[in-house]
């Protein structure tokens, strides 16, 4: 949480510009250093910084120890009701999340950006042998009123980093950095001799989203209080701590097994907050979270305005909350911190009712195994766990807290995160569908609501794909979606998919964290079909009735006249209450094409009727062509 805000808090200082005709990227940098400490900055091997930070209406502080002859860095914070830390061993980045759990972030992206961001704290741009980087050519810009000499570095093995040199000021004062589909800009000022050496005491680092927009929920400012000069450091202060002992398993066994409900391939189970029932969807993609209904109903008093994104458009407040105990079946987590965030018309979307999600705290601290044929969720102390019988062994990365898998589609290598929260089988992530052309290449049908989650609903491209290749399994005719958009979580570059409960529910599914493995046993559901809506309405529950919240363009629907806003009663004869919103869904995908459903309706409070033919929307198989026609 903390380390991204400190972008370049240390060696951004004065210098004095040469002559026009004189300046180029190695005078800028050598008058940076000169002006600074010059030779003194040679002997620094190591900084440790104390002070305050503020962000999302919280106030906290921060202690952060540098190493630079080593590029290794530790950061440990406290922001209201929370605590954690982040910092780099020297190859990979690692984090201990405000719950205790501790993560090692090895995929590559992660790694690119520890990299770049070690390459700043160690002052790469003063000791290019020692930390090698590219660097383009120097450039002016005037942003603000103000003329700024521009250079863009990219470190070796790191990600591209752009300094601003204030050409008024004689200061580097600005920092530019992408960070996944947002850019991250770190503003410095108030520099302070220490030891002969000047340091900026203050940063403020917002994040801009792909239309240039900032939000003040995501803004943070520190201020450093207190500098100390070559402290002593070891190789523990930088290495990956142990994950606190907040969990455990109430019985002898180490195992516990808990009976789901899965509804729209969303896996739910019973559980308790501080010994109060609750309902859980589980999700690997998420954190233990509340709804600020639920967090009112057990308690709990929530903290701070930060800023959500999930898989829709829209960024959502966030707070942040603990409680005492979360028990799910004989697994316990002593003092949780839950992320309270209102999930909008999720109940509507789901037709089932929850309290929140368990997600990642839980996954990181048991070895999980889920049988999706039995209806099972299981969760064992780690050294207790066991692989499913007959299962495939897959080995993941973990960026922030998903797993990220390795695999191949049709004949592309793809890197896809493992989200159980997903109901869809296999989402593209939109700059990957934009590299290879995907949208012609699968024939894409027309953009329409394909999920909804926290930001709202998620558009998308349905598509019949051909073969995914995972662990040495292949698995045909999946039914995907490719997301066109630049907004929320399917915008990110990191990853090119994201594999969801519409492919696991062909498995009995578990992940290990501490042997970073996952594991896919396929049961009697794995040479089924995978089918798709042939309606073309996105329904949400409302009462007695069905309401259409999005009609696919040329789909059965559309032809049939729906519009949104629509509120069905009955379908086929059958009012709409005798099924569950899940049943009717599971309905309109399976039903043979050609069915013809009498559909009885309400359109601004008048009655009506409309016949509904359901119809494929994809194909129902993936042929691929030389020559792919035109988008739709």
């Amino acid at each position: 949480m903390c380390r991204h805000l400190l972008l370049a808090l240390l060696g951004l200082l004065a210098w004095s510009p040469a002559p026009a005709h004189a300046i180029d990227v190695d005078a800028v940098l050598q008058a940076d250093k000169d002006a600074s400490g010059g030779a003194r900055w040679d002997a620094v091997r190591s900084l440790a910084l104390e002070g305050e930070l503020h962000a999302g209406g919280l106030h906290g502080s921060f202690r952060t120890l540098l190493d630079l002859s080593a590029a290794r860095s530790v950061t440990h914070y406290r922001l209201g009701p929370i605590e954690g830390a982040d910092g780099y061993d020297g190859e990979h980045g690692w984090s201990r999340d405000p719950g205790g759990e501790v993560a090692r972030l090895d995929a590559s992206a992660a790694r690119r950006r520890a990299r770049s961001q070690a390459w700043v704290d160690a002052h790469g741009y003063w000791y290019r042998q020692r930390m090698p980087a590219s660097f383009g050519a120097l450039r002016t810009q005037t942003l603000d009123g103000h003329a700024y000499a521009v250079v863009e570095a990219t470190p070796a093995a790191g990600e591209p980093v752009t300094l601003y040199f204030d050409m008024a000021s004689h200061r580097l004062t600005r920092i530019v950095q992408a960070q996944g589909q947002d850019i991250a800009t770190t503003l410095l000022a108030d520099w302070r001799e220490q030891d002969g050496l000047e340091l900026p005491r203050h940063s403020v680092t917002e994040l801009t989203d792909a239309a240039g927009r900032t939000d003040p929920r995501r803004r943070t400012e520190l201020r450093i209080e207190r500098v100390a000069v070559n402290v002593a450091v070891t190789d523990a202060d930088f290495a990956v701590p142990e994950m606190t002992a907040t969990a455990r398993i109430d019985n002898a066994a180490g195992v516990t097994r808990i009976p789901f409900e899965l509804v729209n391939n969303h896996i739910y189970v019973d559980g308790a907050i501080d010994g109060k029932p609750a309902r859980f969807l589980v999700d690997t993609g998420g954190v233990n979270l509340l709804t600020p209904a639920a967090a009112r109903k057990f308690g709990l008093s929530a903290q701070g305005k930060l800023a959500a994104r999930g898989v829709g458009e829209q960024e959502v407040d966030l707070s942040l909350a603990h409680a005492r105990q979360v028990r799910v079946g004989e697994a316990v987590l002593e003092q949780p911190v839950f992320y309270v965030v209102d999930l909008g018309d999720l109940d509507a979307v789901e037709g089932v009712v929850a309290d929140g999600l368990v997600g990642y705290e839980m996954f990181r601290r048991f070895g999980v195994t889920i049988d999706y044929a039995g209806g099972v969720l299981s969760l064992a102390a780690p050294e207790r766990f066991v692989p499913p019988a007959g299962a495939h062994r897959l080995a993941f990365e973990q960026g922030e807290r998903m797993p990220i898998v390795s695999g191949m589609l049709d004949g592309l290598p793809i890197r896809a995160s493992i989200d159980t929260g997903s109901r869809a089988s296999l989402t593209l992530h939109s700059p990957f569908v934009r590299e290879h052309g995907l949208v012609a290449k699968y024939h894409a049908d027309t953009e329409a609501v394909v999920g909804w989650g926290v930001g709202g609903p998620n558009r998308g491209r349905p598509a019949r794909l051909g073969r995914l290749q995972l662990a040495g399994l292949d698995i045909d005719g999946i039914a995907g979606d490719l997301y066109t958009g630049d907004k929320g979580s399917f915008a990110s570059p990191d990853v090119a998919a994201n594999l969801g409960g519409g492919v696991f529910k062909r498995f009995t599914l578990a992940i290990d964290y501490a042997t970073r493995a996952l594991y896919l046993a396929p049961n009697a559901a794995f040479e089924q079909a995978d089918p798709f809506d042939r309606s073309g309405l996105w329904l949400l529950g409302e009462g007695a009735s069905l309401r259409v919240a999005d009609v696919a363009s040329g789909s059965a629907a559309a032809r049939a006249g729906f519009k949104p806003g629509d509120r069905i009663r009955a379908i086929g004869g059958e009012a709409v209450t005798t099924r569950s919103l899940g049943d009717w869904r599971r309905r309109l995908r399976e039903l043979p094409v050609g069915t013809r459903l009498a559909i009885a309706y309400e359109r601004a409070g008048q009655a009506a009727t409309a016949r509904l033919v359901l119809a494929d929307r994809i194909a129902a198989r993936w042929l691929p062509s030389r020559s792919a026609p035109a988008a739709r």
